[in-house]
């Protein structure tokens, strides 16, 4: 069962499985490195007695050797559950844990291993004495060296094993309570348990062998060849365990974090990597998910930056930075304004007026934004739409002459119950930020923004509710086709004649 369904569980549920998990590894492991060490040391009673006495001795340790794992085995499963039982109480509660709770479930492993050490030197220390007393110390101290290295390799591996079956209970842990320190072996450490269990203790014992057949005289070569072979296959067979697991280890917290970087770099920010693991590595794990929560902050203000201010103008804000101040370039404007919003607000609830201008304005920037352009402002019941700024594009002009004609159709076919004069105009203007370093806002000033207010008040009173000046005209491209020059008019507020357009019917 993978150790995500198992965290998937209820409180009890997981309780009772991590720690039948952790049981098994246990009696697993004590049992494979007792087997071990007991034909280790076999291969290695040959040189200090004869084979009837190597005989004997097997007879006393065997049996003794079986019982000790038993009972052993069952006092430290026993001991270590009731351990985790009480460590674990807060999931069982569903609940999170106090930092005396998060500690405990941290150091789980830590603590399973302490009393697997603490069985094996006791178990070290009980047959080296025996052997000591039954035939002598030289064969009593080759035991409790060979128990040792047995131990030390049995319970390295065991780690690895314990901190792969507790990970449901540290994802818990760190998902209830985060930690800025590791609490388990990093990349290094495990490494050097690998190291340890498949090169350094195997090595050792090589060594050993080697330093007795050379210096004890009548040793057979079949005695000292065997037990090499012997520690040889062991060898290989728990540096590939070791290593495995170690690799393991890290490996897959890593591919979890690529496959969230992923993610990331397909925009896809929702995205959370379960952290199970106490060491630097889990740090990583916990470093992404905050990344994560960052870049979705990130683009929740983004997002809001955008709508508040429009995507072009965000977008440069975000790319080029910003400053007070603008610069002069060619741009159109248009200018809708609401006919009667005063009398429409007498007549209708203000909730409704809100949902009303909502529609509208909804309308108007979807229009704008399929020409290209921005809506820089919203004044009340109208908005000024500026094309050409802060991205100049080659017919600004036109785009804006498109937008009007295409926004008086929309707004005639789906709010028939409103009216509105539209006003085109372009020019040259200065587009930039205004304001104070506190607060600042986007704005474009200019001729032609006033020129399509004032375009945009006298269409209230034509029936094409949408007008143009000649200057838009000319800036456009095949645009202008579509639009009828009629006469000229004086705007208000200016001296000389405009020359007006309206769209073709």
């Amino acid at each position: 069962m993978s150790a995500d369904r198992i965290t998937a569980h209820d409180g009890a549920t997981l309780v009772r499985e991590v720690r039948r998990r952790v049981g098994m590894c246990g009696w697993l492991g004590g049992a494979a490195g007792a087997i071990v060490v007991f034909v280790a040391i076999g291969f290695l009673v040959p040189v200090f007695a004869d084979r009837h006495q190597t005989v004997r001795l097997g007879l006393i340790n065997g049996p003794l050797v079986a019982a000790y794992v038993l009972i052993s085995g069952a006092t430290i499963n026993r001991r270590f559950g009731r351990h985790l039982t009480r460590s674990l109480e807060w999931i069982r509660e569903e609940r999170a844990p106090d930092q005396r709770e998060h500690g405990l479930a941290l150091r789980l492993a830590a603590q399973a291993v302490t009393l697997d050490v603490i069985g094996w030197t006791i178990a070290g220390t009980l047959f080296a004495i025996l052997n000591a007393i039954i035939y002598s110390v030289g064969l009593g101290a080759v035991v409790g060296a060979t128990i040792w290295l047995g131990g030390e390799t049995t319970c390295a591996l065991d780690y690895l094993l314990y901190e792969r079956a507790l990970r449901p209970v540290t994802q818990r842990a760190l998902a209830a309570r985060a930690s800025r320190e590791t609490s388990a072996p990093g990349v290094r450490g495990r490494l050097m348990m690998a190291w340890a269990l498949g090169t350094g203790v195997p090595l050792f014992g090589v060594l050993v062998i080697g330093v007795v057949g050379v210096s004890k005289s009548g040793v057979h070569a079949t005695y000292v060849s065997s037990a090499v072979l012997f520690l040889g296959i062991v060898a290989t067979a728990a540096g590939l365990l070791a290593t495995q697991f170690a690799a393991k280890a890290i490996a897959d917290p890593l591919l979890a974090v690529r496959r969230g970087l992923e993610y990331v770099e397909r925009g896809e920010l929702e995205v959370h990597v379960p952290v199970n693991d106490g060491s630097e590595v889990g740090l990583l794990q916990a470093g992404f998910n905050r990344m994560a929560d960052g870049l979705r902050e990130r683009e929740r203000i983004r997002d809001l930056f955008g709508r508040q201010v429009g995507e072009q103008v965000a977008h440069a804000a975000l790319s080029k930075g910003v400053r007070l101040g603008g610069e002069e370039r060619e741009v159109a404007a248009l200018f809708i304004d609401l006919v009667g919003s005063t009398s429409l607000a007498l007549a209708i609830p203000p909730a409704e007026l809100v949902r009303l201008l909502n529609r509208f304005f909804r309308v108007v920037v979807e229009v704008v934004e399929q020409e290209r352009g921005m809506v820089n402002k919203f004044e009340g019941d109208a908005a000024l739409c500026v094309f050409g700024a802060p991205i100049a594009y080659q017919d600004s002009a036109g785009d804006a002459l498109r937008a009007a004609r295409a926004l008086a159709g929309r707004l005639a076919r789906e709010l028939p119950e409103i009216d509105f004069g539209i006003g085109v105009s372009a020019g040259s203007a200065v587009a930039g930020n205004v304001g104070a370093e506190q607060r600042f806002e986007y704005t474009v000033v200019g001729d032609p923004i006033n020129e399509a207010a004032r375009l945009a008040e006298l269409a209230k009173q034509r029936p094409e509710r949408v007008l143009a000046s000649d200057a838009a005209l000319e800036r456009s491209g095949s645009e202008a086709d579509a639009w009828n020059v009629t006469e000229a008019a004086v705007l208000r507020g200016r001296l000389g004649p405009t020359r007006l357009a309206h769209p073709q019917a």
